[in-house]
């Protein structure tokens, strides 16, 4: 039976496989047409998932009135004008993390959803781990009662994938910040109710991908010498509300982790949290007694990927809030942005009320 959604993506890459059982486990939506300049990549997944409607140049995509959803899986640099393109034809959005490599892109793609009364969402899928909306849960009940503090980490030991989409700036924008520190960012900012950051401090170099012999585990490769991004970052961060962030990300790190190591401890006037963990901790003052509370979780019925396509085209169908608005995705990048200018200032840089202070959905 058809399905009342029609869904494009653009970009046939490993992301939108990802995508795929998402959109075919939606009552709402299916996807009926694909668009990507390579055109071998784009007819193996046509006939991956018997999609007919192939287009090498997205823009006879856009021109297709009947699409209501665009997918966006591309490289981070083609987001934008991708984006601005299908709010323009008419189109609802769902587009790839990060939403843009500036803020200042993310805040024009506001402005074009405001002006196409479009939904616009950045596909961060952490947020719909079970965990993580366990613990979301837990904390909008009030376990933790104000955050002030929050320490947060995504790091690899040697785990990077080494083509020019990722390690060039010209493509990606930026290195383990835009690809991975954005994912723990977003969840953490998430998880403290998006408070409003006001100033970031922050490193961002490559110390180890320039070695000799510097190879990545993925695709057991050497790092190309045209690697121009950073491998390590950190960061302090200052909010509104006072609170305050601490956080790490690297593609490259002697750290002891055979794959990738993310964690979220939140520290709160009630109570404070570990994700993935889902551990919360108290202190009975009364009887000078400290315990931990392991939250009750359930299996992931969608890895979340999935998920989130699920959840968009369900906004789209009933008319609720983008599950995941681009002026949250603006407090990210403002944060990562801040990062880069630190490194190269060598100083606090303060953070416009105009990237952080949007009255948010959701």
């Amino acid at each position: 039976m058809s399905k009342p959604l029609k869904v494009a993506i653009i970009g046939a890459g490993g992301i939108s496989r990802t995508h795929m059982p998402g959109w075919e486990a939606s009552p709402y939506a299916e996807v009926v047409a694909v668009a990507d300049i390579y055109r071998p990549g784009l007819e193996a997944f046509g006939s991956q998932f018997g999609i007919e409607r192939l287009y090498s140049d997205p823009a006879e995509l856009l021109a297709d009135p009947s699409i209501d959803i665009v997918d966006i899986c591309t490289p981070n640099r083609l987001h934008t004008p991708l984006v601005l393109a299908s709010l323009e034809a008419g189109k609802h959005v769902i587009c790839e993390k990060p939403l843009a490599p500036t803020p200042e892109e993310i805040q024009t793609m506001i402005a074009a959803r405001d002006r196409s009364g479009k939904l616009l969402m950045t596909a961060q899928h952490f947020r719909f781990k079970g965990n993580s909306q366990a613990m979301k849960r837990e904390i909008e009940a009030g376990a933790l009662g104000e955050i002030y503090h929050a320490r947060a980490w995504m790091l690899r030991r040697n785990g990077l994938i080494p083509t020019p989409t990722f390690i060039r700036q010209e493509l990606s924008g930026g290195g383990p910040c835009i690809d991975i520190g954005v994912h723990i960012l977003d969840l953490t900012l998430w998880m403290m109710g998006n408070p409003r950051p006001v100033a970031v401090t922050g490193v961002a170099r490559a110390e180890l991908a320039h070695r000799d012999g510097a190879w990545a585990v993925w695709r057991d490769a050497p790092i190309p010498q045209d690697f121009d991004v950073e491998d390590f970052a950190s960061a302090f961060v200052r909010f509104e509300n006072g609170a305050t962030l601490m956080l790490e990300v690297s593609w490259l790190l002697h750290h002891d982790t055979e794959g990738e190591d993310m964690q979220m401890w939140l520290y709160g006037t009630e109570g404070g949290s570990h994700w993935p963990k889902c551990e919360v901790y108290h202190t009975n003052y009364a009887t000078r007694q400290l315990y931990n509370r392991a939250l009750r979780l359930t299996k992931d019925t969608l890895e979340p990927h999935a998920a989130e396509c699920v959840a968009f085209a369900e906004a789209v169908y009933s008319g609720k809030p983008s599950p995941v608005p681009p002026e949250q995705s603006l407090q990210v990048l403002s944060i990562l942005d801040g990062i880069y200018r630190s490194q190269r200032e060598g100083r606090e840089i303060a953070i416009p009320a105009t990237f952080g202070a949007v009255k948010l959905e959701g």
